[in-house]
């Protein structure tokens, strides 16, 4: 074990859950966001020594501010919690779905990223990770690109979501660099979760894209901010 500490939202399952652990293994005392209290201490459990459940809803601000008082300094913060409720084009997704999605993908990370800012401030090496996607991308989603056949307007709560925190996490590495911090955002290629049914039927190692996020979470001093990252670490275009 040594003395850093990190946070990962929705980290009950899925790509949250293997981020938890790497972070675990790597000596980190790793709080494990779960809005479920039981299957966050199921994760716990399952990933073992350094991790600590932290009941989290990034949808609920009075919860957030009360998790937030029982860190006193963290290291690193991955904002992974995220959904992506439909997979209809936008002339076909209602505004409800539009707010849900961004409720979850947007305003949740701005309120968790705000809400732990005094406890980041107190690392030598604050380190924020904004799990994104590829699908987000502009220029990948008008041209060919390694992950995804470009030209397809599905999923557009979720992409539009996930280009809005793109857009984040340039402004707060923007303003947080004078203090150390280092704010970038992974794409993680299609993964086998259960984040859409898309998703789920991939069969793509979720646990590949989490050393994606280990290696961002653990960025040396003279390492990029604001940047946009593939999982395998090379830079994907905005």
């Amino acid at each position: 074990m040594n003395d850093r500490t990190a946070l990962v939202t929705g980290a009950n399952k899925g790509i949250g859950k293997h981020i938890a652990r790497l972070l675990a293994a790597e000596g980190l005392t790793v709080y494990v966001g779960s809005r479920d209290r039981g299957l966050g201490q199921r994760a716990v459990e399952e990933i073992g020594e350094g991790a600590h459940l932290l009941v989290l809803d990034v949808t609920d601000p009075d919860g957030i501010a009360q998790a937030a008082t029982q860190v006193d300094r963290l290291d690193v913060l991955v904002n992974n919690a995220g959904i992506s409720p439909t997979l209809a084009p936008p002339a076909d997704t209602s505004v409800e779905e539009f707010r849900r999605t961004y409720e979850t993908n947007v305003f949740g990370v701005v309120a968790v990223t705000n809400a732990f800012l005094p406890a980041l401030r107190r690392s030598p090496h604050p380190r924020i990770v904004n799990i994104s996607s590829g699908t987000a991308s502009l220029t990948w989603s008008t041209n060919p690109n390694p992950q995804f056949t470009p030209g397809n307007g599905g999923a557009a709560a979720y992409r539009s979501s996930k280009a809005a925190l793109n857009a984040l996490t340039v402004l707060y590495s923007q303003t947080l660099a004078e203090d150390g911090f280092k704010v970038n955002a992974l794409a993680p290629g299609i993964r086998a979760t259960d984040l859409n049914p898309l998703s789920a039927a991939a069969g793509n190692d979720p646990a590949e894209a989490a050393r994606g996020a280990l290696r961002l979470a653990l960025l040396p001093d003279d390492a990029p901010t604001g940047g946009f990252f593939s999982w395998d670490g090379t830079p994907v275009p905005w």
